[in-house]
């Protein structure tokens, strides 16, 4: 199971990323302070950070070094408009950032997307009779090799593993697309019916009038 470390000293918050990640199949530790993470991560591994910048006894650039000592990814944890602490994080290291306060489907795509390129993620996931082995990026559904594009298949992995949880039209088509959602166009209505349509999903992708879909479990 992939482990995070939530460095985030304002306690609500620190829980509600948490009892958001082990809602989405993640092992979560919460570390209060920066003493306390850097101890921690010389003890015990995990796949990735989430760290506060502002904490009491090291800040998150001093904690930065000690998760960079041990090829943890980070992503940095911001007060919205620190525009030059976000700078600093990225050329530091840190593989990005996320202004609070935020959206939780919104903070879920930028850790897949973290996980994804550390090659952390997992690596078969299944739904109904649909199997993916994200090893060798195949999809099964009954036991038959489904064709889809390169856009389907992470459209599929976006809904998998955010179950059950609006998503955005925004955060799909960053988290798939990779660009800013500029709001015009059908990019991402069109591959949804595409997906739907080929997996047989029509009952269990649903369309969130204005705002977009959530898989349905």
């Amino acid at each position: 199971m992939i482990k995070i470390l939530i460095v985030e000293d304002e306690e609500p918050i620190a829980n509600l990323i948490r009892m958001n990640l082990v809602k989405a199949g993640y092992q979560c530790e919460i570390a209060p302070d920066g003493e306390e993470a850097a101890n921690i991560i010389q003890e015990r591994t995990f796949d990735l950070m989430l760290l506060d910048i502002m904490l009491p006894k090291l800040n998150g650039y001093e904690v930065l070094e000690y998760a960079k000592a041990v090829d943890i990814p980070v992503i940095f944890l911001t007060a919205m408009g620190e525009t030059q602490q976000k700078v600093k994080g990225l050329k530091m290291g840190a593989e990005d950032y996320i202004a609070k306060p935020f959206d939780i489907a919104e903070l879920l795509a930028r850790v897949e997307t973290v996980l994804r390129r550390y090659q952390k993620t997992e690596r078969h996931l299944s739904f109904l009779d649909i199997e993916i082995d994200t090893d060798s990026r195949t999809v099964m559904q009954g036991g038959h090799p489904v064709d889809l594009t390169t856009k389907e298949y992470e459209l599929l992995l976006l809904f998998l593993r955010n179950k059950n949880r609006a998503l955005y039209r925004e955060t799909i088509y960053e988290s798939v697309w990779g660009g800013e959602y500029s709001g015009r166009g059908r990019t991402v209505d069109l591959h949804v019916q595409r997906l739907k349509k080929k997996l047989g999903l029509e009952e269990h992708i649903a369309a969130i009038y204005k705002v977009g879909y959530r898989l349905v479990v």
